[in-house]
């Protein structure tokens, strides 16, 4: 009865070890990388910049005054907790435009909880 008792808490052991090496072992992964809002690479540098700005739990008033102090369109919703706007950026390290059409989401309180990025044909009319 001891052996087994032995036996079964040497595997209760390993299994905690390799429990705890997986969690060390993914930790720096997920603990440094940001939150992507698109997987498009050609709207990287637009997320670092809404990213910075805007991060989450800013009010939709900074928002809307950072999307028209910078002349960035914003579109008519229905939704009362979204906002969309078209932004332009050209990339500085490719020189080439880039355009994203960005549905910003806010809370009840009107604070922002996340935002998300789709590609958008460049209209041609950029600040």
């Amino acid at each position: 009865m001891k052996i087994l008792a032995n036996i079964s808490n040497s595997f209760a052991s390993y299994y905690a070890a390799l429990f705890l090496v997986g969690i060390l072992a993914t930790t720096p992964f997920s603990g440094c990388s940001r939150g992507r809002h698109t997987s498009d690479s050609r709207l990287g540098q637009i997320d670092d910049m809404l990213d910075a700005q805007l991060p989450a739990g800013s009010s939709r008033s900074k928002v809307s005054f950072y999307l028209s102090s910078q002349g960035f369109p914003v579109e008519a919703t229905n939704d009362p907790h979204t906002l969309v706007a078209t932004v332009h950026h050209v990339d500085t390290e490719t020189l080439r435009p880039a355009t994203a059409r960005v549905t910003f989401h806010f809370d009840a309180r009107d604070d922002l909880t996340t935002y998300e990025l789709a590609f958008a044909p460049s209209s041609g009319a950029q600040p």
